[in-house]
């Protein structure tokens, strides 16, 4: 059972596991340019990112079996690199699941949680952006999620793909 919760500034160590997992996995897999090949536990610069992270948005952890599943961050900015959008949004800043629980539908789960909350704030506009590069399975996930893609934005060495979705209401 998916058990969704707010998260906070204790829950670092938690974003800090699911990112080593992710980027082990990823890594694994020849995608180590989206997010490195080191875990971002041992790296202080990704450390005070993640931390950043926490104190600038709304932090919902997802709990399956005892422990952290997976991670939603929403804000009402985009990250600093995506031009803000022409209405009021709310962007979601960071989605992270643990590949200890892929196919539970965490993911799901977490971007339901993301809609719910912009209807509560009366928000029309979800928009999220991730790693164009590789085989492009993010962006499908994306967009199986519902999402259209609109933009492509340079971030460094790499581009991301920004998205939205227009939620009723």
């Amino acid at each position: 059972m998916i058990r969704i919760r707010t998260g906070g500034a204790g829950d670092v160590p938690a974003l800090l596991g699911l990112f080593d997992q992710a980027v082990a996995w990823l890594a694994a897999r020849g995608r180590a340019a989206q997010w490195g090949d080191r875990p971002w536990s041992e790296r202080p610069e990704r450390v005070d990112m993640v931390r950043g992270l926490v104190d600038g948005g709304d932090l919902w952890i997802a709990e399956s079996g005892g422990g952290a599943a997976g991670a939603l961050l929403v804000a009402e900015q985009p990250m600093p690199y995506v031009p803000a959008a022409a209405e009021r949004e709310l962007y979601i800043r960071l989605l992270i699941t643990a590949r200890t629980h892929a196919g539970e539908g965490i993911g799901a789960a977490l971007l339901d949680r993301a809609r719910q909350e912009a209807a509560d704030r009366g928000i029309a506009l979800l928009r999220v952006d991730c790693w164009a590069g590789g085989d492009g399975a993010l962006i499908g996930y994306y967009e199986r999620a519902g999402f259209t893609p609109t933009e492509r934005i340079p971030v460094k060495d790499t581009e991301v793909q920004v998205f939205e979705q227009r939620l009723p209401g």
